[in-house]
């Protein structure tokens, strides 16, 4: 896997951008000016502003996760006070829980993408290994070899 974020012209230097601020603008993790987002979740191909390629970025399921534990159980919970506290018929309850719910569920999505995205690219992720390549060693031509 090659590493495309050091591909940084020598005279360019972007000061480090937190991940959260960068997350709230949805904006680029090198630069903070461009666009992270291509629609509403659709990663960009690259930065259009300092042209930075995100093709490194692979949140995965990771926004969901952070979603469901953030905001679908508080949105779960609102359904069972309402069913509780008021006892509404069936209807009703579609009427009002299914849109907290869908609502609380899906607008935070971009928020953890681009968290994640960013924290990837501040923290130098990669695809997990069980164990690092071993170093290659070059022998230097001016060294006695073994004998």
């Amino acid at each position: 896997m090659t590493d495309t974020r050091d591909a940084i012209p020598t005279e360019t230097r972007y000061e480090p951008q937190a991940p959260l601020s960068v997350a709230a603008r949805s904006a680029c993790p090198r630069c903070g000016r461009g666009h992270l987002f291509k629609g509403f979740l659709g990663i960009a191909p690259r930065c259009d502003s300092c042209g930075l390629d995100f093709s490194f970025a692979d949140p995965a399921d990771g926004p969901a996760f952070f979603v469901m534990m953030t905001t679908a159980i508080p949105a779960v919970a609102f359904g069972l006070w309402l069913e509780l506290t008021y006892d509404p018929p069936v209807w009703l309850h579609f009427a009002l829980t299914l849109p907290v719910v869908l609502i609380a569920c899906t607008l935070p999505l971009r928020f953890f993408k681009g968290w994640l995205v960013a924290s990837q690219y501040v923290h130098r992720a990669e695809e997990g290994r069980l164990a690092r390549p071993a170093p290659v060693e070059v022998a230097k031509p001016d060294a006695p070899g073994p004998r």
